[in-house]
Parts: C-alpha cells; structure tokens; sequence
C-alpha cells in the first residue's frame, strides 16, 4: 500500500490595495438608522482597505505573483492554478480564471474556477488541489489565489459584518519549502440555506444592488445553532481520523466577520480563538475567503514546529470546513512529528 503523498502549504502571500478607509467615516453609515449604524461601529472594524477601480483579476494578479516570487517559481512551471471566485464576476460568460492564466503566464497549467461556497471556496479549493496533487504524479504545484472585492456600493453587510478588499495566494506543493503541512480536511454544506444571503441584479441597476438577508433571524439563531453542531461534529471526526485530542491543538483560527462572533465560538468550542483573528478584521474587515489564509500567514509566525492547528470556516449558503494543519521546521520543510 503506497504512502499519500503530503500537502505542503504556503507561505501564503497576501496584497491589500493602498487605500485605507477608517470605518466610523464611511458615508454609508451616516444614513443608516441609529441603531444599524451602531451596530456596524460594534463589529470591531476599525479600517478596511479600498481597491477603488481594480477588478478582482486585478488583484489576484498581485497576489499571485507574490506568491510566486516567494517561493522563487515561474508561473510557467505550474501544473495547476486555482482562481476562488468572488461572488460577482466582472463579466457574464468569460472566464476570469483563464484571464488570470494569461495575465501571470501559467500558460501549461490546468486551470479553472472554484466557486459558489462563499467563504469556504477556498476550502473546495484546497480539497481539488490536495487531489490533484495526491492523484496525479505529474502533478506537483498548484496555486490557489483568492480575491476579496466589495460586490455593492455598501461594505456593510448586516447583520453580518464590513467588507475589505485585497487579494492572498499560495503555493500548494508535495515537497520543498512551505509553512504547514494540510494533515486533513473536512467541507459539509446544506442546500436549506442557499439563497439566505443574496443580490437581486437581473432588473436592477449595479448602482442600486444590494446585499440582502433573506431572514435575518434564521442566520442569526437557526444557523449559529446548526453551525455549532457542525462544528463540533466536524472537529471530533477530524481529531479522532487522526488520532489526536483537543490537547494536541496548540491554535484554532477562524474567518473575520465580528468580534461577537469570537466570542460566540470561543464559548461554543471552550477554547481560544487566536488573537491574530480579531487583529486582522480590525485592520482589513471580512474578507470572504481571504480570511483564514490572512490569519494562517500571521499566525505561522508564532507556532512551533510540530504544533497542531485547526482552520475553521463557514458560509451562510451554508457550508462549513476545518482544516487540520501541522507546522512545519522552517530549518529543514519537514514535519517533527
């Protein structure tokens, strides 16, 4: 019976438009009703960044080539490049992944879009690339570059959250230098809430669309409960596959959407969501599925070789995933195990 061949990860490189908008000055705000306005102030945003006219390929463009420079790779040389999808193509019918393709130079790689989670696309991302790579022995780096970019005129989305802009990429290969190895993972999704969030464009002007909430207290109450349960579901399957306790887990990180949520799945898990989290939505807002990869990249920094750590997203469509990583020795690109 052969050995799987490893996921190695990262370093994850990461772009943010220069712009920086403090959040208590977004015009937006001043005509929201009090008690809307002093919600979106609660959040714990405190700036998010503005790419202003770029595109979302714009961005990813930047993303990817930081990516690419750090790990001291040609694009030519990639066997695949993942595009996660924002939630709003530029364009109807083209392709914004080949686009990516063209503009960086991947021009052998299999590429393609992965889309349609929201948030935990990156996710489905990182499962088509592990099999890619565990799969396909010619197959041997594969790039996963998302991008964060405002859909509406509003980067209020209640009650959710405030939306940044930027742009994050990373390596994912079966050997050389990277920051965690990807142990396992799990995605789980339910159809019951696929549209719960969602834009009405067909017979509306862009200026007018809008982020709606189909039923706020069902994302609110319904979904915070079954996300509980899927979450401590998904973490024990994961944990007991891999033969480790919750004492093993040196970190857990999750998306950036509010400093309540925090709270909330620091309760709901009894243990510490880790402080680079609320540091990054207070710099950047939510940025989809940017978010765990911003907070890997900055919690890499200050893990130990060896440490175990869970990745937790989630998306109101709904969908859910953990990741299991393990930290790599900067010194060698291997495991202590």
């Amino acid at each position: 019976m052969t050995t799987p061949r490893r996921v190695i990860i990262g370093p994850v490189a990461t772009w943010f438009p220069e712009r920086e908008l403090p959040v208590a000055g977004l015009p937006e705000l001043a005509g929201l009703p009090a008690a809307r306005r002093a919600h979106a102030l609660s959040l714990g945003v405190d700036t998010v960044r503005d790419a202003a006219g770029a595109s979302e390929v714009d961005l990813a463009e930047h993303a990817a080539r930081a990516a690419l420079g750090r790990a001291g790779l040609d694009a030519g040389g990639l066997d695949a490049l993942l595009l996660v999808q924002g939630r709003v193509p530029e364009y109807l019918l083209a392709s914004e992944a080949t686009r990516l393709q063209h503009r960086i130079g991947a021009h052998r790689a299999f590429t393609t879009g992965v889309g349609d989670l929201g948030c935990v696309s990156v996710s489905a991302a990182f499962a088509l690339g592990s099999a890619l790579l565990r799969g396909d022995p010619r197959c041997r780096t594969v790039l996963v570059v998302t991008t964060a970019r405002t859909p509406t005129r509003s980067r209020y989305r209640p009650p959710m959250t405030l939306l940044g802009d930027g742009a994050a990429a990373v390596l994912l290969t079966t050997s050389g230098d990277g920051t965690h190895e990807l142990v396992d993972q799990t995605v789980r999704s339910d159809g019951a809430y696929a549209d719960l969030f969602r834009i009405d464009y067909r017979d509306v002007p862009e200026r007018e669309w809008t982020e709606e909430c189909a039923d706020e207290p069902t994302y609110s109450f319904r979904l915070a409960v079954e996300s509980r349960k899927r979450f401590a579901a998904l973490n024990a399957e994961l944990l007991a596959r891999n033969g480790l306790g919750q004492d093993r887990i040196a970190a857990r990180l999750t998306q950036n959407l509010a400093a309540g949520a925090f709270a909330f799945w620091q309760e709901a898990l009894d243990a510490e969501i880790d402080p680079v989290c609320r540091r990054n939505l207070a710099a950047y807002g939510h940025l989809g599925s940017m978010d765990v990869l911003v907070n890997l990249a900055d919690a890499a920094a200050s893990q130990a070789p060896g440490a175990y750590s869970l990745v937790m997203n989630s998306s109101p469509v709904a969908a859910w995933s953990t990741w299991l990583l393990r930290r790599l020795d900067d010194r060698t690109g291997g495991v202590i195990r």
